[in-house]
C-alpha cells in the first residue's frame, strides 16, 4: 500500500501543497512525496533552464511546465476572489509572458574580492548572485549588466551599487546609486560605458540625488502611439507584451465610456489607450509622472487632462466620481483602500481595477461588491515569469447597469 502524497498545488511563496497541506520546497503539482521524504518527480516537473535557479532570487518557478505555472497565476487570482467570497461572471484565458521579455530590472552590485558580482539577491537573502546569464531579461538589458560588469572590475576598493535598467524607446535608460565617481579618468571612462553601450540615459546617484550624466536626446516612451517623456525611475509595466493585454481588456470594456477618471495614472499608460472618442482625467501623485503625461497630451492634443494629486491623502469625492462614465484604477500594492470605499458608495457604471497584488485587490473588490458592484470579468495576468509575483485585470458593473 503505497503512502506517496501527490503534490496537487503551488503556494503563493512557490512551494508545493500536498492534499493535507504539507508544503515542500521544490514541488510541482503531480510530483510525489513519499513515506521517506523523497520527492519523486512528475510529469509537470522541468529542468530549469537557468543555471542560477534555486539560488537567485528572480524565479521561484523554472522547474514548473507551462500548465502548471499557468495553473499557478490562474489560482493565485482566482482563490484571491473566492477567500473574500467574490463570484466572478468570467474568468478570462490567464496570459503568461514569454522568456525574456521583462524590460525593466533592479539589481545590485558588490566588489566580491574576486570581481565584480552584479545580479539579483539570493531568496531571503542579501547575498548577490553574481549573474552569468539571465532567462528573464530583455537581451538589451542583460548586454548591459555585462558591460557593466567590465566598468566595475577596474575599480579598486569596497562598492555596493544599485542598478536600475529600464528598456525605453530609445535604448537602456541606467541608473546607478551609491556609485562615487572621481577624477578625470573614472569620469571618461563612465562616460565611455554610456557612449559605447549606446545608453539612453544614464543617471547617477552619488548621495546627493540623481543626476543625469548622459541623454544624447530625451528618454522617451511610447504608449498607444504616444511617445511619452520618461522620467528616471518612472514606473512601467515589466513587459510590453503584459502592458497590451491590460490595455486590451480596458480599451474592451471601457469602449462607449464617454468620460473616464484614470486614477494612479502614472505616464498614462491607459489614459492614452482610452483616449480618442473618450475623455480622460489622469490623476497621479508623482510629480515628474504627471508632467509627463500632461506635456505629451498637450503635444500631441489628446483629451487626457492630468492633474498632479494624492488620492491616498486626498482621493475623488463622491461629487467628483458621479461625473464619470467609467473609472480605472491602478494602484500601488497596498491597494487603495480609502479611494474604493469612496467608489463603492458612487453611482458609476463601469470600474477597472488593474492590479499588481491579488491580496490588497480581493480585499478593495470586496467593498466593492458590499456597495452594490458585480465582478463581471477577472484575468490573471504573469508578467513576472517564474516568479510569484501576479498581476490581474478586473471589471466591475453596477447590478443595476446590466451585463456587459
Amino acid at each position: 500500500m503505497s503512502t506517496a502524497s501527490e503534490i496537487v498545488r503551488i503556494a503563493a511563496k512557490g512551494d508545493g501543497i500536498t492534499a493535507d497541506g504539507r508544503h515542500v520546497a521544490g514541488a510541482v503539482p503531480g510530483d510525489s512525496v513519499l513515506a521517506d521524504g523523497t520527492l519523486r518527480r512528475g510529469p509537470h516537473y522541468v529542468d530549469a533552464p537557468c543555471r542560477h535557479f534555486g539560488r537567485c532570487g528572480g524565479c521561484q518557478l523554472q522547474h514548473a511546465d507551462e500548465a502548471s505555472l499557468s495553473q499557478f497565476v490562474t489560482s493565485r487570482v482566482a482563490n484571491a476572489a473566492e477567500g473574500q467570497g467574490l463570484r466572478v461572471g468570467d474568468m478570462l484565458p490567464t496570459y503568461l509572458s514569454p522568456p525574456r521579455s521583462r524590460r525593466r530590472a533592479t539589481l545590485h552590485a558588490i566588489n566580491s574580492g574576486g570581481g565584480p558580482l552584479i545580479g539579483f539577491r539570493a531568496a531571503g537573502s542579501h547575498t548577490i548572485i553574481g549573474l552569468a546569464q539571465c532567462h528573464v531579461l530583455r537581451p538589451e538589458l542583460f548586454t548591459v549588466i555585462t558591460a557593466l560588469r567590465q566598468l566595475l572590475a577596474k575599480r579598486r576598493g569596497k562598492y555596493a551599487v544599485d542598478i536600475e535598467l529600464t528598456l525605453v524607446d530609445q535604448g537602456v535608460d541606467c541608473s546607478l546609486k551609491n556609485l562615487a565617481i572621481e577624477g578625470l579618468e573614472q569620469t571618461e571612462g563612465i562616460l565611455d560605458f554610456a557612449r559605447e553601450q549606446r545608453l539612453a540615459r544614464l543617471t547617477l546617484d552619488q548621495g546627493y540625488g540623481p543626476e543625469t550624466l548622459w541623454e544624447p536626446e530625451p528618454a522617451a516612451i511610447t504608449l498607444s502611439g504616444i511617445p511619452v517623456p520618461f522620467p528616471s525611475g518612472a514606473f512601467l509595466q515589466a513587459t510590453a507584451d503584459g502592458e497590451a493585454v491590460l490595455v486590451q481588456d480596458t480599451r474592451d470594456w471601457l469602449a462607449g465610456a464617454a468620460t473616464v477618471a484614470d486614477l494612479f495614472s502614472g505616464l498614462g499608460t491607459f489614459a492614452f489607450a482610452l483616449a480618442g472618442q473618450t475623455k480622460v482625467l489622469a490623476a497621479e501623485a508623482s510629480r515628474d509622472a504627471h508632467l509627463a503625461c500632461k506635456l505629451a497630451a498637450g503635444i500631441y492634443r489628446k483629451p487626457v487632462h492630468s492633474i498632479h494629486r494624492d488620492l491616498f491623502r486626498g482621493p475623488l469625492q463622491l461629487d467628483e466620481l458621479n461625473k464619470f462614465s467609467a473609472i480605472l484604477l491602478d494602484p500601488p500594492r497596498a491597494g487603495a483602500r480609502d479611494q474604493v470605499g469612496l467608489m463603492a458608495q458612487s453611482t458609476v457604471e463601469k470600474l477597472v481595477y488593474i492590479s499588481c497584488n491579488p491580496s490588497s485587490w480581493a480585499r478593495d473588490a470586496k467593498t466593492l461588491s458590499e456597495g452594490g458592484y458585480r465582478l463581471e470579468k477577472l484575468r490573471a495576468v504573469g508578467q513576472f515569469r517564474w516568479s510569484t509575483h501576479v498581476e490581474l485585470s478586473s471589471l466591475f458593473v453596477r447590478d443595476d447597469a446590466g451585463s456587459v
